[in-house]
């Protein structure tokens, strides 16, 4: 599996971002591209961030979805979306855009870190599975909207 933590993969998924446009034409799902943009941001904070918690995770979460987060297999289209992670405004595009831009070599700046806090919901992961979840979640929404 790719992780935006290696150099290769992480220099794909940018010059895919850099594809994207106001005009880019979702292949499925109820998000526009802004709104996709926005959408991507949130496990990217949460990475970056890396702020301890005493969550161990959900169980169901973890025991059912949590290694299709970083394994080979594609997401099949349509997955249900966690409730702070949706939006029902509207978005600027270019503003989103820029921010995704950011925050995709923010993670990238941090990849020599040494201590990476659990996920909240889905409890810890390695570095490697951090850079692969990312991956993995860029490159489904990419692929939503044609690049």
């Amino acid at each position: 599996m790719k992780s935006i933590l290696n150099e290769e993969a992480y220099q794909e998924i940018k010059g895919r971002i850099e594809q994207l446009s106001e005009t880019s034409e979702k292949g499925w799902g109820k998000m526009t591209v802004g709104q996709m943009v926005w959408h991507c941001q949130y496990p990217l904070k949460l990475a970056i961030e890396n702020k301890p918690n005493t969550s161990k995770g959900n169980w169901f979460i973890k025991t059912f979805f949590k290694k299709s987060l970083y394994n080979d297999k594609p997401w099949r289209k349509n997955l249900p979306t966690a409730p702070q992670l949706k939006t029902k405004e509207d978005k600027v595009f270019s503003t989103e855009h820029e921010i995704l831009k950011t925050l995709v070599n923010d993670f990238y700046a941090v990849r020599d870190r040494k201590e990476w806090y659990p996920h909240p919901a889905f409890g810890p992961f390695t570095k490697e599975q951090w850079g692969q979840m990312q991956y993995k979640h860029l490159d489904h929404h990419l692929k939503q909207f044609g690049v």
